[in-house]
Order: C-alpha cells, then structure tokens, then sequence
C-alpha cells in the first residue's frame, strides 16, 4: 500500500509531465481512495475499463487517455457523466498520463514499441513539437517491406497494419510514434529514414508516402498505446507494495 500523494509525488518525478504543453491535465484527474493497494492500468478510460476496475475491487486506475481533453464540451452529461459517477460512487482514482507516457525513455509506449518491434534506437527527436515523441532507429534484422507488415502484425497480436508502398522494397531503418501521429510524416521523412509507423492514417497521408517514397505503417492508436501502461504498470508493481495489473479492453482502432 502507498499513499496516494506519495505515488504522485513519485510519477510527477519519473514521468515529468511539466515538460510537455499537453492537450489534457496529466496526474490525478478524479480523486478517490487515499491509499491504494490496487491499481488497474489501461489505455483509455472507458466504461468498460472502469466495470473491470470495479470488478477487482481496485482503488485506481492509470490510463493514457483520460478525461478533460482541451476543446471538449464541460458539461457533465450522458458518457462523462455515467464514467465519472462510477468513479466516485466506488471512491476510485483516476490517474492520466498523455504525452509524457508516450515519450519515456524507458516505460514510455515509443519506448516499448522499439522493444517490441526489435529495433535499435539510434534517434530521439528533441525539435520543438516532436520532443520525445518521434524516435527513429535501424531493425535488428533487415526484411522487405512486406515482410515488415507480418512482423509487426506478429508482435502486436495479429492484426494486419495499413501499408501505404512497395511491399517488395528493402527497410533497413524506420521512425515511429505512437498512436496518432500521422501528421509527423514529414518530420519522419526529414530523418532519412526508409520507413514510418504510427497509429492512424489520414486521407493525406497515402500522397505523402508514396509522393517522398516511404514506407508507410498504421498499426493502429490503440494497439501502439498499450505498452506504455503495461510497462508502467509492471514498474510500479516492483517499486511499491501495490498490486498494478494491465487490462485490454479490445479495441480494433
């Protein structure tokens, strides 16, 4: 067991989520149970996440994408308002972590996805408005482009990535950035790199890729955002006395 101002005492240290102009408030976002023993961890915030949460008798939950989110209408009703009644009613935490749980050089979810993937990090971008979060590096084992789509989709629990390119080229080198970061492409070109995976793809991303020559992958925003909190997760559980436990709420998106 800790004590709730201490665990967000030790992440506001680990994860520094003063460095980053994020989109949503990181840290504690609903207050419940002082201390806490039990700990669920997932991607987004959803329902279903916190029924399951509930199920295990937890005390709080860690996600990557929580609530109050810039633009987002205030007013507490229909989704909002059933997600957060279950929270208070149950006492439960909720902690969100955003961009700093994507740019963590160690349990950060580009991090894992290196892991994951076999590849060896040779760049992390630190540009204003990539910092951290664009990292670029060489695979283990050089493989056609086609060949890459079955090694991700292997990795990453079976699910075929989008491919925009030449299933037959050549991929010795590849940037990356978790979840929707299609945008990036372009930064992910200037890195001279042979390949791109994210999450997403936007309408204007297929011209991008085929208009520079790169190899284009979208392996999905929920799929490359679930090694962060399994890996923070896992380091939590061996740094406190608390029993913290991933759960995937399936997400084909």
């Amino acid at each position: 067991m800790i004590e709730r101002i201490k665990l967000l005492e030790y992440l506001n240290e680990f994860l520094n989520p003063s460095g980053f102009n994020d989109f949503c408030p990181n840290g504690l976002q609903v207050e419940g149970a002082t201390d806490i023993s039990k700990l669920i961890a997932g991607v987004t915030a959803s329902e279903a996440l916190i029924q399951a949460a509930i199920a295990q008798q937890a005390d709080t939950i860690l996600v990557h994408h929580g609530y109050f989110w810039k633009g987002e209408d205030p007013v507490v009703k229909g989704i909002k308002q059933r997600r957060l009644k279950l929270l208070l009613e149950h006492n439960i935490n909720l902690l969100a972590y955003h961009l700093p749980l994507d740019a963590h050089p160690v349990v950060g979810n580009n991090a894992q996805l290196a892991v994951l993937l076999d590849i060896d990090v040779q760049e992390i971008s630190q540009k204003k408005g990539f910092k951290g979060l664009l990292w670029a590096g060489r695979l283990q084992r050089p493989m056609i482009a086609g060949d890459l789509s079955a090694h991700i989709s292997d990795r990453m629990g079976g699910r075929q990535p989008l491919h925009i390119g030449r299933p037959e080229r050549q991929v010795e080198t590849i940037a990356w950035c978790s979840g929707g970061g299609q945008s990036y492409i372009e930064e992910a070109v200037s890195m001279g790199v042979d390949a791109y995976l994210t999450g997403e793809a936007s309408e204007q991303t297929t011209h991008i890729a085929r208009e520079y020559g790169i190899e284009f992958y979208a392996a999905g925003h929920h799929a490359t955002e679930k090694g962060g909190p399994i890996a923070l997760a896992n380091h939590l559980s061996g740094t406190f006395d608390i029993d913290a436990t991933f759960i995937d709420i399936e997400n084909p998106v």
